[in-house]
């Protein structure tokens, strides 16, 4: 990976730490499930299918720009991606709604679905795909050209798909962890705090730097 790059990946990398830290992104899940089953292995096992599918709604929108900027320059999705940040973030302030199904006790295949929604719902891979753009190499010139840029764009999704899951992942485990062995689930009557409230502002903030920067 090249030296500018390192930069956008630890960015993007925080991002999946900030994802995991939101109990509504998964470790809540997890915690829920381990103490269903009184068992700290219930827990781990439930972050399987939780980055699977987080990482899935980080790839897929991540995918979607690389096909887009085949054939549109990666400047010209600026603006639609800022306002579908900004609209999703107005959206979260207005109502807080989030998917749900099938009760607490679900398959890993429902939990990987159930974690793709809600990391969708939440805007995960908008919030991501920002920093991307700026790493990928424009299409443009010969066709040799363009299908070398694809190809490196290819490689740029992959490697910032991977690294943000390993950032959620990893926040995500540790949040789980300490919740169910060492504080309880008690610790969130007390010291519960707005995350949608927060990730409202931080969409439209995205949205903002994303025309700005």
């Amino acid at each position: 990976m090249e030296t500018q790059h390192l930069l956008p990946l630890t960015t993007i990398l925080l991002l999946g730490a900030f994802h995991g830290i939101n109990p509504g992104m998964g470790w809540l899940f997890a915690v829920a499930l381990g103490m269903q089953e009184r068992r700290q292995g219930a827990v781990w096992r439930a972050l399987i299918p939780l980055t699977l599918g987080h990482g899935m709604a980080i790839g897929a929108v991540i995918l979607i720009a690389v096909a887009a900027g085949v054939a549109v320059p990666a400047a010209s999705l600026k603006l639609p991606v800022a306002v579908t940040l900004a609209a999703l973030g107005v959206y979260r302030l207005i109502r807080h709604r989030h998917f749900s199904g099938g009760g607490m006790r679900v398959g890993m295949g429902g939990l990987t679905v159930w974690s793709f929604l809600m990391a969708t719902c939440h805007g995960a891979g908008l919030m991501v795909l920002p920093v991307f753009l700026g790493m990928t190499v424009p299409a443009q010139g010969a066709s040799c050209h363009a299908a070398g840029a694809a190809s490196a764009n290819a490689a740029t999704a992959a490697a910032a798909t991977l690294v943000h899951g390993m950032g959620y992942l990893a926040v995500t485990a540790a949040a789980a962890w300490v919740v169910f062995a060492k504080l309880g689930v008690g610790i969130l009557r007390t010291t519960w705090f707005n995350l949608d409230l927060i990730w409202a502002v931080a969409l439209i903030a995205s949205g903002i730097l994303t025309v700005a920067v």
